[in-house]
């Protein structure tokens, strides 16, 4: 029965994958063409093509397609690294969100607000310093777990533990600067903190795309040892692995690809904890399908998500995060009733 249900899902998995890639074309040209004023679907590639009216070529180019293309990006890229996550640690409970790695980005990003910011509402650096700040808040969160794991810093289940507890601080130290800090940027802050993908310009894509392009090939080239890591340590150490070392390498893997996701977007949650779930029950145990599925799931859910808020609530601006939020929050405690019920 298992060879027949391994057989059945490389079978399917293909399929799966050709209609993840369908869905997320749809929902692109969708989420190109909706607005505050509707453009046809074919003049929309008529526009990406090349051609185009001047007005329609603007809102397409300048407006619409950069908030695609980011939450693509950022969306996948948050859904390989709760795949790596989950599957270094053997717990489909695992994500950025949930091991402190967003919170600890988030806590970067508002210092990097707060400390460099002038009283003109003025960065006195570039804003392509941004990720640097997410990446180093999101290091220290990690670290930070692992230290304060100690010995046991290889057991899945502490790792998780002083996640969430870290997670809470820096939730807490972030609200101190912002009702601290400069009221001009408190604003953009709390917009940071909600994820939201609108505001984005072509720089700032180049920049996520020059980071995380890089680190998701070393994800791929990590997964030739993924499978191994399902195993205990005894079993891993007869193979050659050193889990504990191996597991220290995906965490700070899974901090890179975080950080440079949320640098610009903000702390999209659950999509790290939701799209490698679905993706595995989609085309299996296959690490390869499963961090394509991860990313083109993360990539729909968020470019979904900033339709949804788009069509609802337009003209408001209403950040994206609040659709992950809102969807995310439930799937997680059914995911943990369900652990609940299985461990008895």
């Amino acid at each position: 029965m298992s060879a027949l249900n391994t057989s059945l899902f490389k079978a399917r998995t293909p399929v799966a994958l050709a209609i993840m890639v369908c869905a997320f074309a749809l929902l692109a040209l969708s989420g190109v063409a909706f607005g505050s004023s509707w453009i046809p679907m074919d003049q929309v590639a008529s526009v990406i093509l090349g051609a185009g009216e001047k007005t329609q070529r603007l809102i397409v180019l300048q407006l619409r397609l950069p908030r695609v293309v980011i939450a693509a990006l950022a969306g996948g890229g948050m859904a390989v690294a709760g795949y790596l996550l989950q599957k270094v640690t053997r717990n489909a409970l695992a994500s950025p969100s949930v091991l402190g790695v967003i919170d600890g980005a988030a806590l970067g990003v508002v210092l990097f607000l707060a400390l460099l910011s002038n009283e003109s509402n003025t960065l006195i650096i570039p804003i392509g310093y941004q990720p640097l700040a997410a990446l180093a808040g999101a290091v220290l969160g990690i670290t930070l777990v692992f230290l304060l794991s100690g010995r046991q810093s290889s057991s899945a289940v502490r790792l998780l533990l002083f996640g969430i507890a870290m997670a809470a601080v820096f939730k807490a130290m972030v609200m101190v600067l912002i009702l601290i800090g400069p009221i001009y940027r408190a604003s953009q802050a709390s917009r940071w903190l909600a994820g939201s993908v609108n505001e984005i310009n072509w720089s700032e894509i180049q920049i996520t795309l020059v980071m995380l392009v890089p680190l998701l090939v070393m994800a791929v080239l990590a997964a030739r040892k993924m499978p191994p890591a399902d195993l205990d340590e005894v079993s891993a150490r007869s193979i050659g692995l050193n889990l504990p070392v191996f597991r220290i390498v995906i965490f700070a893997l899974a901090a890179g690809l975080t950080a440079v996701s949320v640098a610009f977007v903000g702390g999209v949650g659950f999509i790290g904890l939701m799209a490698p779930h679905l993706a595995r029950l989609m085309v299996g145990r296959n690490v390869y399908a499963g961090l394509l599925g991860s990313f083109l799931l993360g990539a729909i859910m968020l470019v979904g998500a900033d339709l949804i808020v788009r069509v609802l609530f337009s003209p408001v601006e209403v950040p994206a995060g609040t659709v992950t939020a809102v969807i995310g929050a439930p799937y997680f405690l059914f995911l943990l009733m369900s652990r609940q019920r299985h461990d008895g």
